[in-house]
Parts: structure tokens; sequence; C-alpha cells
């Protein structure tokens, strides 16, 4: 029954949104991109969206959609506040630009000289890193390498975050593979800090926001967020069930990972930031500049499903912005993800069209189906049903993940090899740092001492192996957890890896390697 009246809230909230807001001509109707919208957030279960469309320098559509937060009353619109996640990373790149434009630094500068203490654990690869190979995610180090370090949740600074990529391992060669990263941008951030003498936050709000006039709708500093009211929750699904989840930081708190994903927008702000682009810069950032942020810089693998719909022969990442060509056409892009929020922006430059679509619930399908409705409107390249192909996906993705997860524990002992007291301990990895086993209620207790919210008890699995099952659910992240031992039976260290294949990339378990501490 609750299920049901949210569902028929929610659809009131959609349409009382839409009934008062203007209708725009263009090759996409209103009445289209409603369809496409609530078709969508009523498939994959998203309280609110904002929608946003620029072309030849004039919205045809900026909407709001649902409610900004589950079960209260306040209404998405085109000026609430998201946050943007990774399409943080192209302020942080225009805003290097800037300061190359300036004359202050060049792409190519090393990153020890602006910041003596960064390292890498190659010392030759520390020498070359340059300030360019900072946001080209071709480090040598894996996918989302030291993404734990601020999340879930961090009570790190910039500085220790800086400080422990030294320990994070190299998986491939310098400049050789693309693997995403997020730490990489910190750094960036810094050296921005650095070669300004302002605060990451202070340089973008001033020199990006206040420059384009969006300064009280798109916030480097999110420290005066609680004092706005407009603004969109983070939600995810937990056994079926649509509920608000933490935030990385809370509300008011600085956000040490601005540079990398921090940053909170509305969709009309966006879409004064996409005119820029879709413009070389428009006075923001020089013409060069802005070529050299959108030339291919890291070669990316092309998806089999890139190039079978869209006829894509080339991918790639520039700097802060993904490239690659769709149907025929240069195509720029990112999307951002953060706990209980996902976003996408979009640009095609030779149409002069740009979308933004921010969403409040973790599950990717929905912006991705409504960009792909809205993009197939605009270029006229078929018909095909993007909600429903991206339906499909991921129930096919979940019957996979669900499946090698039984498969995995069809056959287990339930029962630990040694006493739960052996277990018991300090472990220190070197660049998480430390954590707590304890015993709770007869079982063993997982509790991280630089990442509160990631805590959690721990049931046997099998020989040494545990599985620690987090208090908070709305991570989706539980992870086994493999004790090791010496030749005299003594419990020496702890390996983890996430259970599901599902689990986001950022909680980078396996690139742990904690070793008990006596």
């Amino acid at each position: 029954m609750k299920k049901i009246s949210f569902k028929k809230s929610l659809l009131s909230s959609i349409l009382v949104v839409a009934s008062h807001l203007p209708v725009f001509a263009g090759n996409l109707s209103e009445e289209r991109l409603d369809q496409f919208v609530t078709e969508a957030m009523t498939e994959f279960n998203i309280p609110g969206i904002a929608v946003g469309v620029i072309k030849n320098g004039s919205i045809e559509h900026l909407k709001g959609y649902g409610v900004r937060e589950v079960g209260k009353e306040g209404l998405v619109d085109g000026d609430t506040l998201y946050a943007i996640a990774s399409n943080s990373k192209a302020f942080t790149a225009a805003a290097l630009a800037i300061l190359v434009d300036d004359g202050v630094l060049r792409w190519d500068d090393k990153v020890i000289d602006f910041l003596p203490n960064f390292r890498m654990m190659d010392a030759w690869v520390t020498r070359e890193f340059t300030i360019r190979d900072l946001l080209t995610h071709r480090s040598g180090m894996g996918l989302g390498a030291g993404d734990l370090m601020f999340w879930p949740s961090t009570e790190r600074t910039r500085k220790e975050i800086i400080e422990n990529i030294r320990h994070l391992k190299m998986v491939s060669g310098f400049r050789t593979e693309y693997a995403y990263d997020n730490t990489l941008y910190v750094v960036a951030g810094e050296v921005i800090a650095a070669a300004s003498g302002m605060s990451y936050e202070d340089f973008v709000q001033s020199r990006i926001m206040n420059q384009l006039s969006i300064g009280k709708s798109c916030l480097a500093d999110i420290t005066g967020l609680a004092e706005q009211e407009n603004v969109a929750e983070p939600h995810v699904t937990v056994d079926g069930k649509l509920q608000k989840a933490s935030r990385l930081h809370e509300i008011g708190d600085p956000m040490v990972i601005a540079a990398a994903g921090g940053i909170q927008c509305s969709a009309r702000a966006m879409l004064k930031w996409v005119d820029v682009h879709l413009n070389d810069g428009a006075g923001l950032i020089s013409k060069k500049q802005h070529e050299e942020m959108w030339t291919p810089q890291t070669i990316q693998p092309v998806s089999l499903s890139d190039k079978n719909w869209h006829g894509t022969n080339f991918s790639a990442y520039g700097l802060g912005f993904r490239l690659k060509d769709y149907h025929g056409l240069k195509h720029v892009s990112h999307t951002g993800g953060l706990l209980g929020m996902v976003t996408y922006t979009v640009m095609l430059p030779k149409e002069k069209l740009g979308i933004v679509v921010l969403t409040n619930q973790e599950n990717g399908s929905a912006m991705r189906a409504i960009m792909e409705n809205i993009s197939q409107s605009y270029l006229e390249t078929g018909d095909v049903d993007w909600t429903a192909r991206f339906s499909d996906i991921r129930k096919r993705n979940i019957e996979r993940a669900a499946s090698q997860v039984a498969e995995e524990q069809s056959d287990t002992e339930a029962e630990a090899l040694l006493p739960l007291d052996d277990y018991v301990g300090l472990y220190r990895d070197p660049w998480f740092g430390n954590v707590k086993i304890s015993k709770k209620d007869d079982a063993l207790y997982f509790t991280a001492a630089k990442s509160s919210k990631l805590k959690g008890s721990m049931t046997p699995f099998k020989f040494n192996t545990f599985k620690a099952i987090w208090d908070n659910r709305s991570f989706n992240a539980d992870a086994y957890a493999m004790f090791s031992t010496d030749f005299e039976g003594n419990v020496n260290g702890l390996k983890m890896k996430a259970i599901s294949p599902l689990t986001d990339f950022s909680y980078d378990f396996h690139d742990l390697d904690f070793k008990k501490v006596e």
C-alpha cells in the first residue's frame, strides 16, 4: 500500500511541476520530453530529475520532474541544486586552462614543481608526472585506485590523500592504459591552489562561477549549501525500497574531493556552462586552450554497444571530458556519480546542441535512457525505446551478478576456521590506514579509523574468509574479508574484495593489503 501511495504522489508531483512551465518550440516537443522522463522515472524508481536542453544558444527545455526528497513535498525545478559528481572534473580542467592562459603554468609542467611532497610509487614516474597526466586517467594505477580514502566517507585531509598516493600500486605502464581515477583530480585541485594562491573552491567560484554569473546556482564551495532550500537529496534502493542515502559529506561541510566530484549545480547553471563550451570557451577560456581540453589525450576502447548503436569508431579522454564520434558527429560528454546521485552532460558541437540530465538516485540507467531519447529526437537517428533497452540490460546484469554470487556461496561451510578471538586486532594498510576487528555480540565487527561510516558485522563464509555486512545498507557494497596466517597459524593479515560484480568501482577493497599490528 505504501509503495502504491508513493507512486501516486510522485506522479502528482511530476504533473504539478510540468503544468507550471512554459512550452518551448524545438526538435523535441515538451510532451515527448515529458514522456521520456516520466517513463524512465517510473521504470527505474527515480524520485526527481532535472533536464535541460540548449541549442544555438537558446534554452529549448528546462524542466523539473518529481521531488527533491522522497516522502516530502519539495518539487524539483530547473534551479534545484544537484551534486554533479564527476562532471566537476571539467571545471577543474577549465580552471587549469585559465591558469595556462594567465601564464602561471603550462599543461606539461611537472607536478612536483608545484607540490614538492607529491609522490607516485615509482620515483621515475614521480619526476615525469605532469599536470596533464593528472587529468587524463593514464597514471598506471588501477581503476578507482585510492577511492576508499574518501568513499563512502572520510576523515582525511587533501594533504593526507596526496601523501597516501605513493602507496598505491602501479598495475600498468605509465601513460600506457586508460584507468579512471579520482585521487589525481584531488591533486589537480591542490595544484590550482598552489599556483593561484587561492583555495580550489575560491578560484573556481571567482574565476568560473562568478564570471559566468552562476555563482548562486553553481557552488564549488558547498559549505554554504545548508543555507539553500532548493537542494536535491541523494537516494538509493535497498531491498526494493527507495530511501534517502547519506552524503559523502554532510551539507555544510567542506568537500575534500571538490576538484574530483564535489561541485553542486542546477540544470539552469549547467546549461550556461555547456553553452560556454559550445562556443569555444566564450571568453572564459581562450580558444586555443579550449581546443586542448577537447583534444584526445588518452585512447579508450570503443564499447561494442557504442559501435553497434551509434557507429562509433573512436573513443578517448580529453582534459575533463570524454570524446567520441556519434552518428558521424563529434560527441563531448561526461557522467558523474556519487552515492545516491548520477548526472550526465552531453554536447554535440556541430549541432550547437547541449543536454543536461541530473538525477537524485544512483541508478544510471534512467539518465542514459533520457539522454539517448533526447539525442535521438534531435538527430533523427531512429526510433529506439531507450528506456526499454536500458531496462532489459539492467535486468540481465542484475541476474548475472546474482547468479555469480549464488554460485560462489552455494557450497560454503559458514564456520570460521579459527576461534574468533584469533582474528581480533588492529590491522593497517599503507594508504587506507587502520581498521579494528573486534568482537560484538559473539561476532566479528569491522571499524575503519578514517572512514567512520565503513563499519559492519563480519559473518563466517568459509575457512578464514568472512563476509563484511555494512551497517549502512545504502552502500550496496558488502565485501569478502579473507584473513591470512603465518607458518605457525597465527593471523597476520587481511585482504578484501567486493562480493557483487555490480559494486561501484570506488569501493576498491581489492587494493587493500592489511597487516596485523601487534
